[in-house]
């Protein structure tokens, strides 16, 4: 296997529920058209929470109830998951920022590292995309991986180009 594209968390509260946003339904048709074009494994990730949200760390610190799994603001957006259709896809449910299993996956799947390349897209480019950027980059030191920046959105602009930044520093592609 030798390009990966990650699509991380494309839910309904990111793009219009409870934590949605303008730039985030901005970022829609993009990715869908790179979902669409893509020739390779794609990795879709979950922000996944309980019922008990507000009693956990995260909840403490964002009081919003979001991603609740079962309810319609967990579903990726309708437009991601029809673009995703017929395509080769594996989703990963994730309980915090980054998805600590996503590594796992690529591995059990024979991800290349020396001749493969990850790309991610999604929300929200300062909070989740850094953190998998970061992880992957920890253990795929040697593939090329990339974000696509017309693909993310993140909480303000502000923080988005921050993000974008910091990625950058740590030697990921930003397109």
């Amino acid at each position: 296997m030798k390009k990966v594209l990650v699509v991380v968390d494309m839910q309904n509260d990111f793009v219009n529920g409870a934590l949605g946003s303008t730039e985030a339904q901005a970022i829609v048709p993009a990715v869908c058209e790179k979902i669409r074009s893509f020739d390779g494994k794609i990795y879709v990730t979950l922000d996944t929470h309980g019922e008990n949200y507000m009693q956990s760390s995260e909840g403490k610190k964002l009081p919003v109830p979001h991603c609740i799994k079962g309810t319609a603001g967990h579903e990726l957006n309708a437009r991601v998951q029809d673009a995703l259709d017929g395509k080769d896809y594996k989703t990963a449910e994730k309980l915090t920022f980054g998805c600590v299993r996503l590594p796992e996956m690529l591995k059990e799947d024979c991800f290349d590292a020396e001749c493969g390349s990850i790309e991610l897209i999604g929300l929200c480019t300062d909070i989740c995309v850094v953190s998998n950027a970061l992880l992957l980059k920890a253990n795929f030191p040697e593939a090329e991986i990339s974000v696509d920046s017309a693909c993310c959105a993140g909480v303000t602009e502000q923080l988005h180009r921050a993000a974008l930044d910091t990625m950058k520093s740590c030697q990921i592609n930003i397109i």
